[in-house]
């Protein structure tokens, strides 16, 4: 390690004690670790998503069920509705499943970053942020906020995702063995806070003096992405079902978009085709609008077609009705939901 990179761990985390963030899920500097399933919950629910969305998320998660062993034993369709609106349902499915690994070993989570990975659903990032985090140990936590701060701090010109490897190799080289916990969480702080994506503020940041990116005069540029491809717009349907003030609600495959989780039954579209436009029942059917939504690799169209007819007993297959007034508990994703709005509004 050259001279300049021995001072990064020192800068940081001297500017870490300083200003570090307060949020719910992690422990002020100086005071002993936050409990294990504050920080996977917090790291499981932070992945693709702010932490201004999450806030509220964890403070129900964690008033509903305050222990690992809590969350272990609720019901599958509970865990789901209270995860809607957080998005990339996988996230819920594998919580659920590693929760219950955990309360099958008693509750108490594996300390180290090997261990970590064994249990379902766990990455090599979150498992090297429990481990560092909650734990104390050595390990490289490497989020995409580390990502940009190791690209400019040593001017890395390999684009993303390609640089990966390299990315992570440069942080190992700067991760202290103490206090490692505290290195990652200020890593993290000054990517979200200073080293942003746009106008970052390099005359507030503690590592402006060994950062080779300001010293080329356009941090900004980096770290360098590769060209995203143009995603494909699929078609789709929603079916709007409704009887004696309430709406015919089905529960999605549990693999699969969005599964495991309360629906309006659809016509089958998928990342890679179009819907069939065919309908659970005959109709017939009005178009009522569409709502819009973007997925990692794919936007889809969904158009809404409510029923006009009048129904002999229950649609064919699994579900359930659910009441009109109490549609904000069923716990519809997002997409869903937008559906939901737009037919009750048609219905005003």
């Amino acid at each position: 390690m050259d001279a300049s990179r021995d001072t990064i761990p020192d800068l940081l985390l001297d500017w870490y004690d300083r200003n570090a963030r307060t949020l719910p899920w992690r422990a002020a500097p100086g005071t002993p670790a936050p409990e294990p399933y504050r920080v996977w919950l917090s790291e499981v629910m932070l992945q693709q998503t702010t932490v201004a969305a999450v806030k509220d998320y964890f403070a129900k998660f964690t008033a509903r069920w305050p222990q690992v062993t809590d969350l272990a034993a609720a019901a599958d369709e509970e865990v789901m509705a209270a995860w809607a609106g957080l998005g990339y349902y996988a996230r819920a499915r594998n919580l659920l499943a590693c929760a219950r690994a955990v309360a099958a070993r008693g509750g108490t989570f594996p300390d180290t970053e090997d261990e970590l990975r064994a249990l379902p659903g766990l990455g090599a990032y979150t498992a090297a942020a429990v481990a560092a985090i909650a734990f104390g140990r050595r390990a490289v936590v490497v989020d995409a906020n580390v990502e940009r701060v190791v690209s400019r701090l040593f001017a890395l010109e390999e684009p993303l995702p390609g640089a990966r490897p390299a990315i992570r190799a440069l942080a190992d080289t700067i991760t202290p063995d103490a206090r490692s916990g505290d290195f990652a969480q200020a890593m993290m702080d000054l990517g979200a806070t200073i080293c942003t994506v746009r106008a970052p503020r390099c005359l507030l940041c503690p590592l402006a003096g060994p950062c080779k990116a300001r010293a080329q005069g356009e941090p900004e540029r980096l770290p360098v992405k590769a060209a995203k491809k143009a995603k494909p717009t699929r078609q789709g349907r929603a079916f709007w079902i409704e009887r004696d003030e309430h709406v015919w609600l089905v529960r999605r495959p549990d693999k699969g978009m969005l599964g495991g989780m309360r629906a309006l039954p659809d016509d089958g579209w998928i990342a890679g085709s179009d819907g069939s436009g065919e309908g659970p029942i005959d109709g017939p059917w009005e178009n009522a609008g569409r709502v819009g939504h973007v997925f990692t690799h794919f936007s889809l169209e969904l158009s809404l077609q409510v029923h006009l007819g009048t129904l002999a007993g229950d649609p064919p297959g699994e579900g359930e009705w659910w009441p009109l007034d109490r549609i904000d508990e069923a716990g519809l994703p997002t997409l869903f939901a937008k559906v939901a709005r737009l037919a009750l509004a048609e219905a005003v």
